[in-house]
C-alpha cells in the first residue's frame, strides 16, 4: 500500500496532532493552576460595570448589525490590499485595475449605506 498522497499530508497530520496535544495541555494546566473560589459577586451577570438592565434575550437594534457588517467589509478590504500592494509589480495593469474595480464597488456600497442613514445613531 504505497500511497504517496499520504506521505505528502503526513506533516500536516503531525502538526494538527501536536497542536491538539499542546492546546489540551494548556487547558488542563490552567484548570489545575487556577484558584476556584466562586462567590456571589463573581457569579453575578456583568454588563459594562452595571447590573444588567433587562433580559439578555432582547433583540439588538438593526443598526448594530449594519455597523458590524461594514466593519467586516472594510476589514476584508484591508486584508486584500496588503498582498495586492506587495505583488503589484508582478501582476501589472490587470491586477491594478481589478483592485480599482473592487475598491469602487466597496466605495459605492459605503456611499449607499451613508446616504441611507445606516451610520446614524439617533
Amino acid at each position: 500500500m504505497d500511497n504517496p498522497l499520504v506521505y505528502k499530508y503526513f506533516p500536516i497530520l503531525v502538526f494538527l496532532g501536536i497542536a491538539a496535544v499542546v492546546s489540551a495541555g494548556m487547558l488542563v494546566a490552567s484548570y489545575l493552576a487556577a484558584r476556584h473560589k466562586p462567590d456571589s459577586e463573581k457569579l453575578s451577570p456583568y454588563e459594562c460595570g452595571f447590573e444588567p438592565f433587562s433580559d439578555s434575550r432582547n433583540k439588538f437594534d438593526v443598526r448594530y448589525y449594519l455597523v458590524s457588517i461594514l466593519f467586516i467589509i472594510f476589514d476584508l478590504e484591508v486584508t486584500f490590499l496588503f498582498p495586492w500592494a506587495v505583488s503589484l509589480g508582478d501582476i501589472g495593469m490587470f491586477g491594478f485595475w481589478s483592485m480599482m474595480i473592487f475598491l469602487a464597488v466597496l466605495t459605492i456600497g459605503f456611499i449607499y449605506e451613508w446616504k441611507k442613514g445606516a451610520l446614524e445613531w439617533e
